[in-house]
């Protein structure tokens, strides 16, 4: 398999200084450090590849040669002229590493918590985020609406105010981490030593254990609780909309942060409106002389009813427009428009006078005219022209 271009392996141009390289290679290293991923086979590789790059563009004479002539240039590379890549494997890479970078250890390097078993501060587990659905009807997301949200979460507990413990006692230093929250586990081969962290399984990572729990919510730190929230919906929230609010979901164990709560905007199916966007569309019968003669109709809107001019001779499926009677524009002053379809209406009984008179109508009008376009192609002419 050919090797990868070792700029690109290490992520620098090729006018990088020594400085950007050795950032560069630190970086890819520690991210694939056998100790940090043991047993992955695909991140030693990547050890060992960033490691070879980097003993290449460290050292000037290779990197001009390896500038000149790729990777035939250094053949002769890794421990000097004549010494080259080809027997290049873990222990190389181990040992190029801890030449560069053993003296920090391999706790500093991997975000730990120090030589000599110092201590950091207590880890402390944030509680879980909380969502809500809430369903609105069209009315609701045209207006803004205030809704009263009834959530059943987790609350620090007011007997030990979150500690777990019973009042008057306090948590006590784990003994198996030692008040770090982490346990390391040390295994050794024939490449050396192997160190892996995990959160102490004592614990749960918190470096505290309970020896005496609290009566009321058992060393949990928290219990449930039933709460009202008040919450203000703005107008024009669609559907899969969210409205976070911080520090509103369940507290965290133990005295942890809470989370957040989050309310999901459903819309409820209307039955006059469908929503497209920030317009809205209804169909609204009109009978036949309005239709053929032209006159005023009153059509319901998302705040009540409005007057709408039907000129002579409209069509069935004919497209009107009210202009701003749609939805608002989420945070903002702009609004949708309404869009009423016209659906000429025919009776399914007439009258002994309804009769005659449409009998008539037809003689005096004789042949329809032929097929035009379809009704979709009518529909779009209307609303956009």
């Amino acid at each position: 398999m050919s090797k990868r271009d070792y700029y690109e392996v290490l992520g620098v141009d090729r006018s990088s200084s020594a400085d950007e390289i050795k950032k560069a290679y630190r970086k890819k290293a520690v991210q694939y450090h056998p100790d940090k991923n043991p047993g992955d086979r695909e991140a030693e590789e990547r050890f060992k590849e960033a490691t070879e790059a980097y003993e290449v563009l460290r050292d000037d004479e290779k990197r001009k040669r390896y500038d000149q002539f790729g990777h035939s240039g250094v053949d002769g590379g890794f421990g000097g002229p004549g010494a080259g890549f080809g027997g290049f494997d873990l222990s190389d890479a181990l040992r190029a590493f801890m030449r560069d970078f053993g003296g920090m250890g391999l706790d500093d390097l991997f975000g730990g918590f120090g030589a000599g078993g110092a201590t950091r501060e207590r880890s402390v587990r944030r509680g879980q985020n909380l969502q809500v659905r809430l369903k609105l009807t069209l009315e609701e997301v045209a207006a803004g609406v205030s809704k009263k949200i009834k959530l059943r979460r987790m609350s620090p507990c007011e007997t030990c105010r979150g500690s777990g413990a019973r009042p008057g006692s306090s948590p006590a230093t784990c003994p198996d981490c030692r008040g770090v929250g982490q346990v390391r586990q040390v295994q050794r081969s024939i490449l050396g030593q192997f160190v892996s962290v995990a959160p102490c399984r004592r614990c749960g990572g918190v470096g505290e254990v309970i020896l005496d729990p609290c009566d009321a919510c058992h060393g949990e730190g928290r219990g449930q609780i039933t709460e009202t929230l008040s919450v203000d919906i703005p107008a024009g929230v669609s559907q899969g909309n969210y409205i976070p609010i911080e520090s509103k979901g369940h507290a965290g164990p133990r005295g942890g942060p809470p989370g957040d709560l989050v309310i999901i905007i459903e819309e409820k199916d209307h039955h006059v409106f469908e929503r497209h966007g920030d317009d809205v569309l209804c169909e609204v019968p009109i009978s036949y002389p309005t239709a053929a003669l032209g006159g005023k109709i009153e059509v319901p809107t998302l705040s009540g009813t409005a007057r709408l001019e039907i000129p002579a001779g409209t069509q069935t499926h004919q497209v009107f427009r009210l202009r701003g009677q749609g939805i608002p524009h989420l945070h903002s002053s702009r609004r949708g428009d309404q869009l009423v379809r016209a659906r000429i209406w025919t009776p399914k009984k007439l009258s002994p006078e309804e009769r005659m008179i449409l009998e008539k109508l037809g003689e005096i009008q004789g042949k329809l005219p032929k097929p035009g376009r379809g009704i979709f192609e009518r529909i779009r002419d209307a609303i956009t022209g």
